[in-house]
């Protein structure tokens, strides 16, 4: 008996695990197959766009103006229907989504400006071959609908049908190309993933499996066919019996397409035999009811199904996933956009959608790997959907659709219900099974030096510390003579300045002045000195100079030498996690009405916030950070900071966020402080800022002490061959 050759979902699940092998295997060694990754991840994406223009164009154009009619109005009205369905699914999604305390070192996301939401040049393309050549999805999806549309009247359009016809299977035979090259595409996603995503990134992508599967089967196995017996004569239990067959199939194979004649037919079956006595009485009635669902069937598979819609779900997790979470403020934009997006390919519309809300596009392996799973699910819906969309269709065309009050609230009922069942048990399921005791601020306590630049004498508080001899000369001679260059610090200046857990000095910038030290061929100390400085000048007998990330401003410049800034930072607002998105846009934050706002202590920060915000009720100076998170009465609205060290600070304090207002973040230089305004030694200080901007020392520094860049000891990931061959 000859063996029945492997199906290609097949295939793809024995490339997943054999790739999960090799990555399980090699660990962060199998990094080599990820340009094999990117490559099938640039053929899936290949053909995409030409197919989405080629079928819309040839399946519109190939209608009738009856049958575009009838479709424009109550089928499109149904598909409608079942879209705002789906897109209320996808919504859910968060709701599931294991909450925690979470916060994250400053990202450049922060204080990016987004370019606003451009409507006519994302929907109306005046150049479609600049949309297609740029991936402008919805402009490509809109052209050629608008195309396929015109396309109906014109006299002699079978030529150019013929045309498209053949170009369409052009492509899709090169689309089968690239799908036969799956199995190693996959084998190769799954190695780089088994391989390099990290123990707790494995079991945050569970949260999506789990989340996509349970909300698909919602809808598959109730929410559509439900809908279908609610307002049709065909009852649910028909529809699920008579279905079957194709369901599964479409299940195991992933291809709608290869299911298409099965439910045409089912859909047909049902309908001739639960067709009220009196709709479908002579045999030309029932001709019209299947040419109703031959029709129907295949336009509505130009457009997309509700497993499709499903999978803008993605946009949601990946945020959750990255810490860039899209606001619920942004769910009318991925809505629109995400359903003109997915008239093509998933492949295809993801991207876009990382990229417009500025999620890490490498967290689009995530999906591809998901797709594995997910797309059984994903495709068992997009059967249920093409099936409720025949007979609803034909239902509404034909006029057996009725709309029974009693009947449809008993639906909205059991929905209900089962939707909390799912969302709710979804949640407590993930909230146990990955719960994890906060560790940031142990990761931020715990951060050494990046790299070895000498050991210091650190004065602490209380310390006692021998004044400096006078200066004879300069500062930067005195330095030079002594050998020594002391070093000023603010006790509470995270991250540039802090004590770590070790009871070790840290922070970017006292690697800087322990580079400065190497560089000036002389030993480093520090010593503790108080912010009165900045108003009152810096004596010679303290210290030759300070860095502890002096922020540079008008009246401090008036009784204090600064160097030239090494450093930017953002001003920012510090406020409770829920009230980040309220506080992150300047129109927001003023229509609050009066507010009573923490600020650092200094004339600067006190007149730009009044200058901002008329509405201010009361400023309370801040002296130091910690400040901000004890509890004050009358409570304080928000506290003024900056968004880079505040990002260090809710590291500390994950109860709270960092919201940068927008538009127009404002910035503030960073420098450093020389005593007794010495010229030469302020000359010099600035020569070499700029040789560490010229070197990378500085940018290096800020990804390391700002963004968090290994911030903890970088570990091989295990592997068989390292931890348990110990052949490496």
């Amino acid at each position: 008996m000859t063996k029945a050759p492997r199906t290609l979902s097949e295939k793809m699940l024995w490339g997943l695990v054999a790739g999960a092998a090799v990555g399980i295997l090699l660990g962060e060694r199998a990094s080599f197959l990820q340009v094999g990754a990117d490559a099938y991840i640039k053929l899936l994406q290949m053909t995409v766009l030409p197919y989405v223009t080629v079928s819309i164009i040839a399946g519109l154009g190939s209608l009738r103006a009856a049958q575009a009619r009838t479709l424009g109005w109550r089928v499109g009205s149904l598909l409608l229907v079942l879209w705002a369905i789906a897109l209320v699914a996808v919504f859910l999604f968060p709701l599931m989504f294991p909450s925690g305390e979470n916060a994250s070192f400053f990202s450049t996301a922060l204080v990016e400006e987004r370019e606003p939401f451009d409507f006519l040049n994302l929907y109306i393309p005046t150049n479609p071959f600049n949309a297609l050549a740029n991936s402008v999805v919805p402009a490509v999806v809109l052209f050629s609908v608008i195309l396929g549309i015109a396309l109906i009247a014109v006299p002699e359009r079978e030529r150019l049908l013929d045309v498209l016809a053949v170009v369409g299977q052009a492509v899709s035979k090169a689309t089968d190309f690239v799908l036969q090259l799956a199995p190693y595409g996959v084998f190769a996603l799954g190695a780089v993933v088994a391989g390099t995503l990290s123990l707790e990134d494995l079991g945050r992508l569970q949260v999506y499996l789990l989340t996509y599967t349970g909300v698909s089967l919602l809808l598959a196995l109730w929410v559509l066919p439900g809908l279908v017996a609610a307002v049709t004569p065909v009852p649910y239990r028909a529809l699920m019996s008579r279905t079957r067959d194709a369901l599964v199939m479409a299940f195991m194979t992933t291809s709608l397409f290869a299911v298409l004649p099965m439910l045409t037919e089912s859909a047909k079956d049902l309908l001739r035999e639960y067709a009220p006595r009196g709709r479908v009485a002579t045999p030309d009635e029932a001709a019209d009811v299947v040419a109703s669902v031959d029709v129907i069937v295949p336009a509505s598979f130009t457009f997309p199904h509700t497993g499709k819609i499903l999978s803008l779900s993605f946009v949601l997790f990946a945020g959750w996933f990255a810490d860039v979470h899209v606001r619920p403020t942004d769910y009318a934009r991925l809505a629109t956009t995400g359903v003109f997006a997915m008239f093509g390919s998933a492949n295809a519309a993801i991207p876009f959608l990382l990229d417009l809300f500025r999620i890490p596009d490498d967290t689009f392996r995530l999906f591809v790997t998901s797709g594995i799973v997910n797309a059984r699910v994903g495709t068992l819906v997009a059967a249920v959907h093409t099936v409720a969309m025949a007979v609803l269709g034909t239902c509404a065309v034909t006029g057996m659709l009725k709309i029974a009050p009693r009947r449809l609230m008993r639906f909205a009922v059991v929905t209900g219900c089962l939707t909390l069942a799912i969302v709710g048990g979804t949640r407590l399921l993930l909230q146990f099974a990955l719960h994890r005791p906060y560790e940031k601020d142990a990761l931020l306590t715990g951060m050494r030096p990046l790299e070895d630049r000498g050991t210091p004498k650190v004065f602490r508080r209380g310390d006692d510390v021998p004044p400096l001899p006078l200066v004879a000369a300069s500062v930067l001679d005195r330095v030079r003579q002594r050998r020594v260059v002391r070093v000023g610090y603010f006790e509470d200046s995270l991250p540039y300045v802090f004590f770590n857990a070790r009871g070790e000095l840290a922070g970017l910038d006292v690697e800087m002045a322990l580079q400065l030290a190497r560089d000036l061929g002389v030993e480093a100390e520090f010593v503790p000195v108080d912010r009165t400085i900045l108003t009152s000048g810096l004596d010679t007998s303290l210290c030759d100079l300070v860095m502890s990330g002096v922020v540079v401003t008008t009246d401090r410049s008036l009784h204090v030498q600064f160097t030239s800034p090494y450093l930017d930072e953002t001003v920012a607002f510090i406020v409770p996690d829920h009230l980040a998105s309220a506080f992150s846009d300047w129109s927001t934050v003023k229509g609050m009405g009066r507010l009573r706002l923490g600020v650092p202590d200094g004339a600067y920060f006190l007149q730009k916030i009044r200058e901002e915000l008329g509405n201010v009720e009361e400023i309370v100076p801040i002296e130091r950070m910690e400040d901000m998170f004890v509890p004050h009465s009358p409570p304080i609205d928000a506290f003024v900071a900056t968004a880079e060290r505040g990002s260090a600070y809710t590291l500390l304090h994950p109860a709270y966020s960092v919201a940068v207002p927008k538009p127009r973040p404002f910035k503030l230089p960073l420098a450093y402080v020389v005593a007794g305004r010495d010229a030469q030694l302020t000359a010099t200080v600035n020569t070499w800022i700029e040789q560490k901007h010229d070197d990378d020392t500085i940018d290096e520094l800020f990804a390391h002490w700002i963004l968090g860049q290994d911030s903890a000891p970088k570990h091989p990931r295990w592997s068989v061959v390292h931890d348990v061959l110990h052949w490496l």
